[in-house]
C-alpha cells in the first residue's frame, strides 16, 4: 500500500505537469498570433491617438486642453516616451496657467514618471524631492509610488552593491508609505501590497491578493499586464516554472494587444524559453522586446535587454553560422564606440581639472563646460543612431540571407525537375515538344513572378508601413496603384530596393528585368510627384520605417 501511495503521487505530478504544459502551449500559440497581428493593434492605437489630437485642436478652454493632454500622455507613456514627455510638459504648462494645485501636482508626477522611463532619474528626483512636503493629500499615494519606481530604476542601473542596497532600501521605504496613502481598490495599492508580501516571502498571500484582482480587470486596462507579471514573479519565487511561464505569456499578450512598447514580460519569457532550449522563440521574443524598447526609448528596458541579448544571440548564431561575421562586426563596432566614448569622458574629466587649477572665472568655466556637454550630447545622439542603423542592417542581412538560401534551394529543385522533363522528352523522341518547351518563356515568367512575390512579402515584413509612408511623400498618392493580390507595383519595387541600399539603376534594372533607361524614367517620374525638393526624395525614402521621435 505504501508503494501504491507513492505511485499515485508520481502519477498525479506527471499529469499536472502535462496539463500545465498543454495550457502554456495554447497560450504560446495565442502569443505568437498576437505578435503576427501587430498591425491590427497598432492601427487601433494610432486611431485613438489621432482622435484625441483632433479634439485637442478644437479645444475651447484650458480645462479641456489639460484633460486631453493628460489622456494623450496616458496613450503615449508606454508607447512612445518622447511623445509622452511632450504632453506631460504641456499639461504642466496649462496647470501652471490655471493655478489648479491638483492639476499641477498630477502633471508634475506624470513628468517625473516619464523622465524615469527615459532613464533621466536625477531630473525626475529634482521634480519629486521638492514636492514631498507640499503634495496635496489626494496625490500622496501616487507620489510615494512614483518615487518607489524611480528608486527601483536606479537600483537596476547600479553596479555597486552598497549603492544598489541603498536604492532598494529607499524603494521599500516609499513603497510602504504608498500603501498607507493609496486608495485600497486602486491597481497601485494592489501592486505595492503584493510587492511588500513578495519581499516578506509571503508568496501565497500575494497570489491570493492578485488573482481575484486580475480576474475583474478588463482586457482594455493596461494594468492587466502589470498584475499578471506580479503573479508570475511570485510563482518564480515559489520555483513553479510552468505557472511563471503561463502568467508571463498572459502579461505579454496584454502588452501586445494594447501596444505597450515599455514592457518586461516578453523579455522574461524569452530567457526562460532560452534556458529550456527553445532558441528560435527566445530569439524572436528578445528581438521584439529590443525593438519595442528602442521604439519607446525606454532606457531601463533597453539596458536590461542588452544584458540578455548577447547570451541568446550567441546560441542563435551558433545555429546560423552564416551570420556570425555580422555579429562580430557589430560587437567590434560597439566596443570601439564605447572606448571612444570612454576617451571623451576621460578628456572631459581632465579638462574640468585643468579649469579648476587655472582658477578661471565662473562665467568662462560654465561656458566651456556647456560646449563640452553639447559635444558629448551630439556624440551620444550619433552613437544611438549608429546602433539603430547597425541593428537594422543586421536584421536586413539576416532575413534576406535566409530567404536567399531558401530560394536557391527551391530553384535548384525546380531546375532538376525541368531538366528531368526535358530528358524525358528527348528520350521519348518528342523533338517538337522539346524545342517548343525550350523556346517557351512560360517557365521563366512563372519563376520571376514567384520570385518577386517572395521579395515583396519579405520586404513588407521588414517595412510594414512602407506603402503608406511612401505615398505620404507624394503630392498625388492615389497615382500609386497596386493590383489586387499584389503587395508592390514596379515603381514601389524600385524604391523598395533603394530603401534596402541598392541605388544603382543598372543593378535595379538587372534585378527587375528592365532596361536601365526604364528604371531611370520610373525614378524621374516619381521624383516629379514628390512633396518638396525632388533631389531630397530618395533620402526621405531611406528614412521610411525608422523612428520619427
Amino acid at each position: 500500500m505504501f508503494k501504491n501511495y507513492w505511485f499515485f503521487l508520481a502519477l498525479l505530478f506527471i499529469s499536472n505537469s502535462l496539463l500545465a504544459q498543454d495550457s502554456f502551449d495554447l497560450l504560446k500559440k495565442e502569443l505568437d498570433q498576437t505578435l503576427a497581428d501587430e498591425p491590427l493593434y497598432l492601427n487601433k492605437k494610432n486611431s485613438a491617438i489621432n482622435q484625441l489630437k483632433s479634439r485637442l485642436r478644437t479645444a475651447s478652454s484650458n480645462e479641456i486642453r489639460y484633460s486631453l493632454n493628460e489622456k494623450l500622455y496616458d496613450e503615449y507613456k508606454s508607447y512612445q516616451s518622447d511623445s509622452a514627455l511632450v504632453y506631460a510638459k504641456r499639461s504642466l504648462q496649462i496647470a501652471n496657467t490655471t493655478g489648479n494645485n491638483n492639476q499641477i501636482g498630477k502633471a508634475q508626477l506624470n513628468l517625473a514618471s516619464i523622465l524615469g522611463t527615459l532613464g533621466m532619474y536625477n531630473q525626475a528626483l529634482e521634480i519629486l524631492d521638492p514636492m514631498e512636503s507640499t503634495v496635496v493629500s489626494a496625490l500622496k499615494g501616487e507620489f510615494y509610488w512614483t518615487k518607489r519606481i524611480i528608486y527601483g530604476g536606479l537600483s537596476s542601473y547600479a553596479n555597486d552593491i552598497a549603492e544598489k542596497k541603498q536604492y532598494n532600501r529607499l524603494g521599500d521605504h516609499y513603497r510602504d508609505k504608498a500603501i498607507l496613502n493609496l486608495p485600497k481598490n486602486s491597481t497601485d495599492f494592489i501592486a505595492a501590497s503584493a510587492g511588500q508580501l513578495l519581499s516578506q516571502k509571503k508568496y501565497n498571500q500575494a497570489i491570493d491578493l492578485l488573482i481575484p484582482y486580475f480576474e475583474k480587470t478588463p482586457k482594455t486596462d493596461p494594468n492587466r499586464a502589470v498584475i499578471a507579471y506580479l503573479i508570475s514573479e511570485n510563482y518564480k519565487a515559489k520555483l513553479n516554472k510552468e505557472q511563471e511561464k503561463k502568467w508571463l505569456a498572459i502579461s505579454a499578450i496584454s502588452d501586445l494587444e494594447l501596444v505597450k512598447k515599455e514592457n518586461i514580460s516578453l523579455r522574461e519569457l524569452a530567457f526562460i524559453l532560452y534556458e529550456e532550449g527553445d532558441i528560435e522563440s527566445a530569439y524572436e521574443y528578445i528581438k521584439r522586446s529590443l525593438d519595442d524598447a528602442v521604439f519607446c526609448n525606454s532606457k531601463l528596458r533597453t539596458y536590461e535587454i542588452s544584458k540578455m541579448l548577447p547570451i541568446i544571440n550567441e546560441t542563435y548564431e551558433a545555429k546560423n553560422k552564416s551570420a556570425k561575421s555580422q555579429l562580430i562586426v557589430f560587437l567590434i563596432s560597439a566596443s570601439v564606440l564605447s572606448l571612444f566614448l570612454l576617451g571623451v569622458l576621460i578628456l572631459l574629466f581632465k579638462q574640468m581639472k585643468k579649469l579648476a587649477k587655472a582658477q578661471k572665472s565662473v562665467e568662462l568655466a560654465n561656458n566651456q563646460l556647456s560646449v563640452l556637454n553639447q559635444q558629448l550630447q551630439g556624440f551620444n545622439a550619433k552613437l544611438n543612431q549608429t546602433n539603430l542603423e547597425l541593428a537594422e542592417t543586421s536584421l536586413l542581412k539576416e532575413i534576406y540571407i535566409g530567404r536567399y538560401m531558401d530560394q536557391c534551394s527551391i530553384y535548384i529543385g525546380k531546375m532538376e525537375e525541368y531538366s528531368q522533363k526535358l530528358k524525358v522528352m528527348a528520350t521519348a523522341g518528342k523533338v517538337n515538344d522539346l524545342v517548343s518547351t525550350v523556346k517557351s518563356k512560360a517557365f521563366i515568367d512563372k519563376e520571376l513572378k514567384e520570385f518577386y512575390a517572395q521579395f515583396d512579402q519579405t520586404f513588407m515584413q521588414l517595412f510594414p508601413t512602407f506603402v503608406e509612408e511612401f505615398k505620404a511623400l507624394l503630392n498625388d498618392p492615389e497615382s500609386i496603384i497596386i493590383k489586387k493580390g499584389e503587395l508592390l507595383n514596379p515603381e514601389l519595387r524600385i524604391f523598395a530596393l533603394i530603401r534596402l541600399g541598392i541605388k544603382d539603376s543598372a543593378k535595379i534594372a538587372d534585378f527587375l528585368r528592365y532596361s536601365a533607361s526604364t528604371i531611370y524614367n520610373y525614378r524621374s517620374q516619381i521624383k516629379n510627384k514628390a512633396k518638396g525638393p525632388r533631389e531630397q526624395f530618395e533620402t526621405k525614402v531611406l528614412l521610411i520605417g525608422t523612428s520619427k521621435e
